[in-house]
C-alpha cells in the first residue's frame, strides 16, 4: 500500500510514476483517493466539532440545573431558548445562553427575571414565594435533552459515513499498485525486458536435444496420463528418481539459503484472506488463488505470503534487521493459460514446489539487499551448472507489489526456452505498510515501515525441466549435476526404467 501521506502531498509525481506502469486505472484511482480522503477529513472534522460541542452543552446544561443564582422558571425561559438554538444547530449560541449569569437576564414585567414570555402551557405555577414564581415543569428541560440526543444522532451518522469512507478509501488503496523505483526501465510490456549476458555452459549435442515432456516418461520420471486422471487438467506425478530428485533439489536449496544466514521456516499452507492482503495477492489476484468451499481460509500461491505476515502488526527493533527467512511449500495457483500455450510439459501447472528467500530490511540497505538476493539465486544456477541469465523488469512488466524485479531464467534446450526459476523482489514499505510492519531507530518519535524483499530460490519443477534437458546424453540417460549427488545417495546418473 502506497502511503497516503505522499499521494496528498505530491499526487502530480505518484501519478507520473504510476504511468510508467502502463496501468490507466491505476492513475485514474488517485483522483478517487484524493476525493475519498478529503470526503473523510471533512467529516472528522465535523464529528469531532460535533462531539466537542455537545461535550459542552452538556457541561453548561448541567452547571445550569445545579445553579442557585436562578430561579426555576429563568431556568426553564434558558434552556428553551437553548433547545430552539440548538435544533438550529447555532451551539455556540446555546453554549453561551445557558452560561447566563442573573445580571444578563433582561428584565420583564411582572418582576420576573426571563428572557422572553413562556405560554402558560409550558409552565406549571406552583406556590409564590416572595413575589416569585416556583417553576414545576419538566418540558423545557425535555425540550433541551431531546435536541441534544438529535446532535448524538447526527455525530453517529457522522461516525457511520466515516466508516463508509474509510472502507471506500482503503478499497481504493489496496488496488493502487506500488511504485516503480527510478532505476527501473520504463517500457510496456516483458517483451521489453532487458537481459544481461548469459552465463553457464551451454552444451552442444549430436542430435537435437529432446524436450522434458519425453525424456521424463522414457526414464520413468514424470507420469502425465495418470497425472491428468487424478488432478485433471496440468496434473502431473513425479515418480521414483524423479521425486527423489525434486526432494534432493529443496534440501539442497534450503541447505544453502542457511549458509548464506537464512533461518528455515514451515509455515501453514492455508491462511485468510487478511494474510493475501498483507502480502499484496489480494484483491488483485485473488481470482488465481484457491479458497476452501466452505470456509474463509485460502491456500498459499506462495510461501511469501506467509512470511511477510510473521511480523504482522508488530514492531521490531532496528538492531534485529535484517531478518532473513526461508520456506519450501507447496504452491496452489489458478494459473489463466492462455489458449495453447505451455500446454506440453510441467512447465506451467496449478500444484508446484518452491524454496522462497525473504528478508526483513531498512530502507537504506534494501537495494543493496536485491542485489544480494538475486545474487544468490544465480549461484544456485551456477552450482547446478545450468545456462542462465538475469533479466531485468521494465515498468510495465513488474506486477503489482515490487519497486524493482529481477528474473533468473535458465535456458532448456529441449523446449528451446528461457523458463523462470526465480524472480526477486525490493517491495519497499508496500507490504510492510498492508501488514503493519514497522521498526524503532534510536532517536526517532515513530516507527518507521521496514523494507521487504522476495526471491525464489529455486522454483520446481523448472529447475527439473533444465536439468533433464541439459544433462540428457546420447544413451537416453540424464546425468545429475556433481552438488545434487550426495542428496541422491551417490547417484550419478538417471538411467532408461525398465518396467
Amino acid at each position: 500500500m502506497l502511503d497516503i501521506a505522499l499521494i496528498r502531498a505530491q499526487p502530480d509525481e505518484v501519478k507520473e510514476r504510476l504511468a510508467r506502469l502502463h496501468d490507466p486505472g491505476a492513475v485514474e484511482r488517485v483522483d478517487k483517493i484524493l476525493e475519498l480522503d478529503a470526503r473523510r477529513r471533512e467529516l472528522l472534522v465535523e464529528a469531532e466539532s460535533l462531539q466537542a460541542q455537545r461535550n459542552r452543552l452538556n457541561r453548561a446544561m448541567g452547571k445550569l440545573r445545579g445553579s442557585r443564582q436562578l430561579s426555576d422558571r429563568q431556568k426553564a425561559v434558558l434552556m428553551k431558548e437553548a433547545a430552539s438554538q440548538v435544533n438550529a444547530a447555532h451551539y455556540d449560541y446555546a453554549i453561551a445562553t445557558l452560561q447566563k449569569d442573573p445580571g444578563e437576564i433582561k428584565p420583564v414585567s411582572g418582576g420576573l427575571n426571563v428572557t422572553e414570555e413562556l405560554h402558560d402551557s409550558e409552565i406549571r405555577q406552583g406556590l409564590a414565594d416572595k413575589g416569585g414564581i416556583q417553576f414545576e415543569s419538566d418540558a423545557p428541560m425535555e425540550a433541551l435533552i431531546k435536541a441534544l440526543r438529535g446532535m448524538s444522532e447526527q455525530y453517529s451518522q457522522r461516525q457511520a459515513e466515516i466508516r463508509a469512507t474509510e472502507t471506500a478509501l482503503r478499497d481504493e488503496m489496496l488496488w493502487l499498485p506500488n511504485l516503480p523505483h527510478a532505476s527501473v526501465p520504463v517500457a510496456a510490456s516483458e517483451d521489453d525486458n532487458r537481459p544481461r549476458t548469459p552465463e553457464g555452459n551451454f552444451r552442444q549435442f549430436d542430435a537435437p536435444p529432446l524436450p522434458h515432456w519425453e525424456l521424463g516418461p522414457t526414464l520413468g520420471l514424470i507420469d502425465f496420463e495418470r497425472g491428468v486422471k487424478i488432478a485433471g487438467s496440468r496434473g502431473y506425478i513425479l515418480r521414483g528418481d524423479g521425486a527423489r530428485l525434486q526432494q534432493a533439489l529443496i534440501h539442497y536449496f534450503l541447505d544453502q539459503a542457511r549458509e548464506d544466514g537464512y533461518e528455515q521456516y514451515y509455515v501453514p499452507l492455508m491462511v485468510p484472506a487478511e494474510m493475501l492482503f498483507g502480502a499484496g495477492q489480494f484483491p488483485k489476484f485473488e481470482d488465481t488463488v484457491y479458497k476452501e468451499d466452505h470456509g474463509s481460509r485460502y491456500m498459499l500461491p506462495t510461501a511469501e505470503v506467509a512470511l511477510t505476515n510473521l511480523h504482522r502488526d508488530e514492531i521490531l527493533d532496528e538492531s534485529e534487521l535484517p531478518l532473513k527467512y526461508v520456506a519450501h511449500s507447496p504452491c496452489f495457483r489458478r494459473e489463466h493459460m492462455s489458449a495453447g500455450r505451455d500446454t506440453r510439459g510441467i512447465k506451467r501447472v496449478h500444484q508446484f514446489e518452491k524454496v522462497e528467500r525473504y528478508l526483513f530490511t531498512t530502507p537504506e540497505e534494501s537495494y543493496d539487499a536485491l542485489e544480494a538476493l538475486t545474487e544468490a539465486a544465480e549461484n544456485l544456477c551456477r552450482a547446478l551448472d545450468l545456462p542462465f541469465r538475469r533479466l531485468e523488469i521494465v515498468s510495465g512488466d513488474l506486477g503489482f507489489s515490487a519497486s524493482k524485479k529481477y528474473d533468473v531464467e535458465v535456458y532448456a534446450p529441449g523446449c528451446d526456452e528461457w523458463l523462470e526459476v526465480s524472480s526477486c523482489s525490493n517491495t519497499e514499505a508496500f507490504q510492510a505498510r498492508r501488514a503493519n510492519i514497522r521498526f524503532r531507530r534510536e532517536g526517532v518519535r515513530r516507527p518507521l515501515h521496514v523494507h521487504t524483499l522476495n526471491g525464489s530460490g529455486l522454483a520446481l519443477p523448472r529447475v527439473i525441466i533444465a536439468i533433464l534437458e541439459n544433462y540428457q546424453k546420447a544413451d537416453g540417460s540424464v546425468d545429475l549435476p556433481e552438488v545434487l549427488v550426495d542428496y541422491m545417495g551417490g547417484q550419478r546418473v538417471i538411467t532408461v526404467r525398465q518396467e
